[in-house]
């Protein structure tokens, strides 16, 4: 057992762990404040942004499953689908069926939604240096 979970587990955190603690959530909400307010000034709320980002940011794919965005968004596959409705609603994204098996369906940026998700990417990587989240070599644009 690490040092951290064994004094987390018997409840013997230093003022130092819950200071460190305090400013994690601190800053999490900062960049979750900033998040919120780009994304209703570009008219999307912050979930249909992470779920254009999560369609996109799949590994190796440029679509994703319902299954995969709810898996990132650590949602109800039900709720995804319903977001990935009003996101379709909004011109932001289309399904398709699945290259490799056509039983699946992939979800796909449309050009207003990849125009979106690129200008909120692009504000969001300078935020998230600011935090050193991100090493300086993330291109929003490739």
């Amino acid at each position: 057992m690490n040092q951290r979970r064994g004094r987390a587990q018997s409840g013997l955190l230093t003022k130092s762990d819950l200071e460190s603690m305090s400013n994690f959530r601190y800053q999490l909400r900062k960049f979750l404040r900033y998040s919120e307010e780009i994304t209703h000034a570009a008219g999307i709320t912050p979930l249909q942004y992470q779920l254009l980002l999560h369609v996109r940011g799949v590994p190796g794919k440029s679509c994703a499953t319902v299954g995969e965005i709810a898996e990132r968004l650590q949602a109800a596959p039900n709720g995804t689908a319903a977001l990935v409705n009003r996101c379709e609603a909004a011109g932001l994204v289309v399904r398709k069926p699945g290259q490799a098996d056509r039983r699946l369906v992939e979800v796909h940026l449309t050009p207003k939604g990849e125009r979106c998700l690129l200008k909120l990417a692009a504000l969001h990587l300078a935020e998230y240096r600011t935090f050193g989240w991100l090493a300086n070599s993330v291109n929003v644009h490739g």
